[in-house]
Protein backbone atom coordinates (compact mmCIF):
# COMPACT_ATOMS: atom_id res chain seq x y z
CA UNK A 1 0.00 0.00 0.00
CA UNK A 2 2.83 2.38 0.85
CA UNK A 3 4.52 1.62 -2.44
CA UNK A 4 1.32 2.39 -4.34
CA UNK A 5 0.94 5.69 -2.46
CA UNK A 6 4.58 6.60 -3.13
CA UNK A 7 4.19 5.75 -6.82
CA UNK A 8 0.99 7.80 -7.05
CA UNK A 9 2.66 10.72 -5.30
CA UNK A 10 5.70 10.45 -7.60
CA UNK A 11 3.43 10.42 -10.65
CA UNK A 12 1.57 13.44 -9.28
CA UNK A 13 4.86 15.28 -8.70
CA UNK A 14 6.03 14.49 -12.22
CA UNK A 15 2.67 15.61 -13.66
CA UNK A 16 2.77 18.82 -11.62
CA UNK A 17 6.34 19.55 -12.76
CA UNK A 18 5.34 18.93 -16.39
CA UNK A 19 2.28 21.19 -15.99
CA UNK A 20 4.42 23.87 -14.36
CA UNK A 21 6.97 23.71 -17.19
CA UNK A 22 4.18 23.88 -19.75
CA UNK A 23 2.64 26.89 -17.98
CA UNK A 24 6.02 28.65 -17.91
CA UNK A 25 6.54 27.89 -21.61
CA UNK A 26 3.06 29.16 -22.49
CA UNK A 27 3.58 32.33 -20.43
CA UNK A 28 6.97 32.95 -22.05
CA UNK A 29 5.48 32.43 -25.51
CA UNK A 30 2.56 34.73 -24.72
CA UNK A 31 4.93 37.41 -23.40
CA UNK A 32 7.05 37.07 -26.54
CA UNK A 33 3.95 37.42 -28.70
CA UNK A 34 2.87 40.47 -26.67
CA UNK A 35 6.32 42.04 -27.06
CA UNK A 36 6.23 41.47 -30.83
CA UNK A 37 2.72 42.95 -31.05
CA UNK A 38 3.79 46.00 -29.04
CA UNK A 39 6.86 46.46 -31.26
CA UNK A 40 4.77 46.17 -34.43
CA UNK A 41 2.19 48.62 -33.10
CA UNK A 42 4.90 51.07 -32.09
CA UNK A 43 6.49 50.82 -35.55
CA UNK A 44 3.11 51.37 -37.20
CA UNK A 45 2.44 54.39 -34.95
CA UNK A 46 5.85 55.87 -35.79
CA UNK A 47 5.27 55.32 -39.52
CA UNK A 48 1.82 56.92 -39.33
CA UNK A 49 3.16 59.91 -37.39
CA UNK A 50 5.99 60.35 -39.90
CA UNK A 51 3.55 60.14 -42.82
CA UNK A 52 1.24 62.68 -41.19
CA UNK A 53 4.17 65.03 -40.61
CA UNK A 54 5.30 64.63 -44.22
CA UNK A 55 1.77 65.34 -45.48
CA UNK A 56 1.52 68.41 -43.22
CA UNK A 57 4.93 69.62 -44.37
CA UNK A 58 3.97 69.18 -48.03
CA UNK A 59 0.70 71.02 -47.41
CA UNK A 60 2.53 73.90 -45.72
CA UNK A 61 5.00 74.11 -48.59
CA UNK A 62 2.14 74.11 -51.11
CA UNK A 63 0.37 76.90 -49.20
CA UNK A 64 3.58 78.93 -49.12
CA UNK A 65 4.10 78.39 -52.87
CA UNK A 66 0.54 79.53 -53.56
CA UNK A 67 1.06 82.60 -51.36
CA UNK A 68 4.26 83.48 -53.20
CA UNK A 69 2.51 83.12 -56.57
CA UNK A 70 -0.39 85.30 -55.38
CA UNK A 71 1.97 87.96 -54.04
CA UNK A 72 3.91 88.01 -57.32
CA UNK A 73 0.67 88.35 -59.28
CA UNK A 74 -0.51 91.18 -57.00
CA UNK A 75 2.83 92.94 -57.40
CA UNK A 76 2.68 92.61 -61.20
CA UNK A 77 -0.91 93.89 -61.26
CA UNK A 78 0.05 96.82 -59.02
CA UNK A 79 2.92 97.76 -61.36
CA UNK A 80 0.60 97.53 -64.38
CA UNK A 81 -2.03 99.70 -62.68
CA UNK A 82 0.57 102.30 -61.66
CA UNK A 83 1.99 102.42 -65.20
CA UNK A 84 -1.50 102.82 -66.67
CA UNK A 85 -2.37 105.62 -64.19
CA UNK A 86 0.90 107.42 -64.99
CA UNK A 87 0.15 107.08 -68.71
CA UNK A 88 -3.32 108.57 -68.21
CA UNK A 89 -1.92 111.44 -66.12
CA UNK A 90 0.72 112.18 -68.78
CA UNK A 91 -1.92 112.20 -71.52
CA UNK A 92 -4.16 114.52 -69.50
CA UNK A 93 -1.28 116.89 -68.69
CA UNK A 94 -0.19 117.00 -72.34
CA UNK A 95 -3.78 117.65 -73.44
CA UNK A 96 -4.17 120.47 -70.89
CA UNK A 97 -0.87 122.02 -72.00
CA UNK A 98 -1.90 121.82 -75.66
CA UNK A 99 -5.29 123.39 -74.88
CA UNK A 100 -3.68 126.16 -72.87
CA UNK A 101 -1.13 126.85 -75.62
CA UNK A 102 -3.85 126.90 -78.28
CA UNK A 103 -6.03 129.22 -76.17
CA UNK A 104 -3.14 131.55 -75.36
CA UNK A 105 -1.95 131.69 -78.96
Amino acid sequence: VEVVVVVILAVLVVVLVIVEVLVVVVVVVLVDILVVVVEVVSVVVVVVVVLVLVVVEVAVVMVLVVLVIVLVLVEVLAVVVVVEVVDIVVVVVVAVVVVVVVVVV
